[in-house]
Parts: C-alpha cells; sequence; structure tokens
C-alpha cells in the first residue's frame, strides 16, 4: 500500500463533477492510443459483416436475373396475349423492415423452398401487377381497389396462382447452368408480419418491373443473405463463359425463328368522331366528309410501330416506311443476327 502513488489508491468516497471529468478525460486519451486490436476483441475489419451492408455486387445473380426476365416474358406474353416487357431492377440488400414498409397492400407473398438452398424464398406480387393482370385477362377500369390487407378473392388467387407458376418454372429453368433449384410452394400471406423474416434481417431483393400493354406492376424475389452466403463467391462473380455462349446461341436462334412470323399490319385511314344522335340520323346516300391525312400510323397487334405516306404502286394501295416508332423494332434491326 505504501508504494502505490496518491493517483492510484482507491477512492472510497463519490467523485467530485472535477474529479469525474478529469478521469472521463484520461480514459479518452488512452483509448486513442490503443491499436484497434487492443480496443476490442473482435478483428479491425469484417468482411462478412461489409458483404451484409452491401459492399458487393451479386454480379451473377444479376445476369441470372436478366435471363430470368427474358423467359418469364416469353411465358407471360403466351398467357396474356398481349405485348410484355420485364426488366430486372438493380439489386438491393437491405433490412427486411425496409422492404416491408415500402409495399403497399393488398400483396400477395408466397414463400417458396428452393431446395437446396436453407430457409424460405419470398416472392411478393404487388397489387399493381396482380389487377394489371386481372384487367387484361378479364377486362376491367384499370383502377386499383383501396389499399388496405385482405384476402384475394377466388378470381383474383387463380390468377395469382397462374402468374407463379410460370415464374417459378422460368426461375427454376434461369438457374440450371449455375447451380440447380427445386421450387416448392409452401404457403401464401398478405401480411409482410408473418412470413417468417424478421424486421432487422439483411435480405437480398430483387427488384422487377413489369409492363402490359399501357399498364405496369411490380414484383420481388426476397431472398435471406444467410440463406445465399454459401452460394457468395458464385453468385459476386459473372457466370462462366459457356453458360453466357448457349444464352447468347439460345437468343439468337428464337430471333431467327420469330423473324418467321406472320404479323397483322394496320394502317388507319382516319377516324371519324361522331355523337349517337347522327348515327342514328345516317340514311343511305349521306356522305361523311373525311379528312385527308398526311402520313398514317401503321399499327401491330394495337402498337403503333411506324409512320409513314399512303399512295399507289403497281395498280395496288402501298405505304412507304417513314419512320420506325417502335424502339424494339430498331433495337432489332440494330443487332447482328445471322440468317441462315
Amino acid at each position: 500500500m505504501n508504494a502505490m502513488s496518491e493517483k492510484e489508491s482507491v477512492r472510497f468516497g463519490p467523485l467530485t463533477r472535477k474529479q469525474a471529468k478529469q478521469e472521463l478525460r484520461q480514459a479518452q486519451a488512452r483509448a486513442a492510443q490503443q491499436t484497434p486490436l487492443q480496443a476490442g476483441s473482435g478483428s479491425p475489419f469484417d468482411a462478412v459483416q461489409r458483404r451484409r451492408l452491401g459492399g458487393e455486387r451479386l454480379k451473377g445473380l444479376e445476369m441470372i436475373n436478366q435471363d430470368f426476365a427474358g423467359r418469364f416474358r416469353r411465358a407471360l406474353f403466351t398467357l396474356m396475349q398481349r405485348r410484355t416487357d420485364i426488366s430486372a431492377e438493380a439489386i438491393l440488400i437491405q433490412p427486411y423492415r425496409e422492404f416491408a414498409a415500402q409495399l403497399r397492400p393488398p400483396a400477395s407473398l408466397n414463400l417458396i423452398s428452393l431446395k437446396p438452398l436453407r430457409g424460405n424464398t419470398l416472392f411478393a406480387f404487388t397489387p399493381g401487377l396482380i389487377f394489371t393482370a386481372l384487367d387484361t385477362l378479364f377486362g376491367g377500369n384499370g383502377r386499383l381497389p383501396d389499399t388496405q390487407e385482405r384476402a384475394f378473392t377466388p378470381a383474383e388467387q387463380r390468377v395469382i396462382d397462374r402468374l407463379l407458376k410460370l415464374m417459378l418454372h422460368a426461375y427454376g429453368d434461369a438457374w440450371l447452368g449455375l447451380h440447380p433449384l427445386e421450387p416448392e410452394f409452401i404457403t401464401a400471406e398478405t401480411s409482410c408480419r408473418f412470413t417468417g423474416f424478421s424486421d432487422g434481417e439483411m435480405v437480398v431483393v430483387s427488384p422487377f418491373r413489369v409492363a402490359i400493354g399501357a399498364m405496369q406492376g411490380e414484383f420481388a424475389i426476397i431472398f435471406s443473405q444467410a440463406a445465399l452466403e454459401s452460394l457468395h463467391e458464385m453468385l459476386s462473380k459473372p457466370l462462366p463463359e459457356h453458360i453466357r455462349q448457349d444464352q447468347g446461341q439460345w437468343r439468337q436462334n428464337l430471333a431467327r425463328q420469330l423473324q418467321g412470323t406472320e404479323l397483322e399490319l394496320i394502317a388507319r385511314f382516319a377516324d371519324l368522331p361522331l355523337c349517337l344522335s347522327r348515327v342514328m340520323a345516317l340514311r343511305r346516300g349521306d356522305i361523311l366528309p373525311i379528312p385527308r391525312p398526311e402520313r398514317l400510323t401503321a399499327y401491330v397487334d394495337g402498337v403503333p410501330v411506324f409512320l409513314g405516306s399512303y399512295g399507289s404502286l403497281n395498280g395496288q394501295y402501298a405505304l412507304r416506311v417513314e419512320h420506325v416508332i417502335n424502339q424494339d423494332i430498331n433495337q432489332l434491326n440494330n443487332k447482328d443476327i445471322s440468317h441462315e
């Protein structure tokens, strides 16, 4: 005890305000002099934690999403018989509560087992996608219902089931070349609280945007990040070269075959707006004046494809293409597709 300095002796009384401030400054000075390894028991840089915060791009998963979007687009076109487009958006890595906060009701939340991955995967359909599909298949006014968590009607659920069946088939095929998965439906929910994901759990969200005709909707595929840990090295790299070559060859063959598809091209010469009383008053011999248009718009399945002038050629009515207005046709024209 005698060797102890007065500053090192144990105090038995309460500290004064001045003494407390002095000890706090001394503790901060000692902490600043310590190395990171001395300051705590863990390593100074946790690579896994950095990955969980979205420090890396999942390039392999991005390419799988692109392939899946193309497969699902073709299946959806066959079902809807309308022009469809599906785009894969940027992958998000975020807490589950952030995803749930952005999802408006009524949503269809489908829990799927993708064996051999651990846990369940969530396929979430927004109201926009569900009611866009309903409008296209059955006709409707295009209005979304009130935002409330509710069970879907039998007609709505049948449409959801058809969409999910097409989606799971296309998603399983998109993974075949990298890591085969076996999709299996588990259950469906309408509330984010009952999906089995905790609020703070880090999830990998793959959002997709769907356009059917002039209407749009969204859906997302949500993985628990822990479920993808075993595949992280594989998913963070681009797909192997042989897989990309196979996909490119498949797309080229498909494009070559589509060019032989027969389409009905319609050029509308004029539209005459008339009220019902005027139509009812028409009699044989009445003349309706038609304004002569300078250019005509040509449509395929209700989609405008080009503008042109009209006239005659070799004794037949004819159209001269002056401007291609559909961007998809422009893109096809700009690609080098080999012909047999």
